[in-house]
């Protein structure tokens, strides 16, 4: 399986050079049965991130451009009167998919947005109360521009609080761009691109995360990271107990990425930022004004790691 997941990143990476971290989250997403906020500028590859892991994964995948006038139907469905028959008729939305791209997230309204929130928490939709549950696996990867970008509405911390990972995915370097000129002179890249994974394959990796280990220790050193959210002064709302689970998954699939069984202290370090930041609320007072990324570094400079042991599983 190791063979064949470093397989599937050498393939994206013919297609997005320079993007390994990106591709490695969103694997962590997928197997932890969570969702990635990514949020740059328009035109770092995001949505061809989206797609290459779709094919990847021999998964369907659809996609939502978000803008003002789109509605909750447009993504979830409506019933129609079917005007041969007379009766009305159940039509899906796009979210009857594996890898749902939402793109652009916070140029829809409030409203459209929480249509989402059924699907990633429950995986199932609901219209006119009639429930069907989601294709398995399914993941939503949303983009959204930088919140200072005219015609976005911020996202509610619920809908935030509903993203396992948020990553930026940022732009190459010089060499790394020489290289993507190269790739697209005369081809299109992703139409290179083969299924490495059956859908039912990333199922069963689904349940084989859930036996990576977690120690007295790890427990611990987790809750302690989380509880200093909620009580440093920089901070006015802390990691709520959905995201103390996050974070337990997410380490677990990322352990198991790296063909461990157990989960270790940098691995925690390594996801704290990912996973952490977007459910933080900072302190409006001017004086304490730091960001977001500067507190999850204090906070993880005053808590004592614990001494990894092989994982203590004796």
């Amino acid at each position: 399986m190791k063979v064949k997941l470093n397989r599937l990143q050498a393939s994206i990476g013919n297609v997005l050079i320079g993007k390994e971290e990106s591709v490695e989250y969103i694997m962590v997403a997928l197997l932890a049965k969570g969702h990635v906020l990514m949020e740059d500028v328009p035109g770092t590859g995001k949505t061809m991130l989206a797609k290459s892991i779709a094919k990847s994964i021999e998964g369907s995948y659809k996609r939502v451009q978000f803008t003002p006038d789109v509605l909750p139907s447009d993504v979830t469905g409506i019933q129609y009167l079917n005007p041969k028959t007379r009766e009305f008729e159940l039509r899906y939305g796009p979210v009857m998919t594996n890898v749902l791209l939402a793109d652009e997230i916070n140029r829809a309204t409030p409203r459209t947005q929480s249509s989402l929130l059924e699907l990633m928490e429950e995986r199932q939709v609901t219209i006119d109360g009639i429930t069907k549950s989601l294709p398995a696996p399914f993941i939503v990867l949303a983009t959204q521009n930088p919140i200072e970008s005219q015609g976005t509405f911020p996202l509610p911390e619920a809908q935030l609080d509903r993203f396992l990972l948020k990553i930026n995915v940022g732009y190459p370097s010089m060499r790394e761009e020489q290289m993507i000129m190269r790739a697209y002179r005369e081809q299109e890249p992703i139409d290179q691109l083969i299924p490495v994974f059956t859908t039912d394959e990333i199922i069963h990796m689904q349940n084989e995360i859930k036996k990576v280990h977690l120690s007295d220790d790890i427990e611990q050193y987790i809750l302690s990271i989380i509880h200093e959210t909620r009580q440093s002064k920089f901070i006015d709302v802390g990691v709520s107990p959905r995201g103390t689970i996050a974070f337990m998954k997410a380490l677990q699939a990322y352990a198991w990425l790296q063909n461990r069984d157990y989960v270790n202290p940098g691995d925690v370090k390594k996801l704290a930022q990912p996973v952490l930041a977007h459910r933080i609320v900072l302190s409006l007072d001017g004086e304490l004004r730091k960001t977001v990324q500067q507190i999850i570094h204090m906070i993880l400079d005053e808590i004592e790691v614990p001494v990894e042991a092989g994982a203590v599983r004796e």
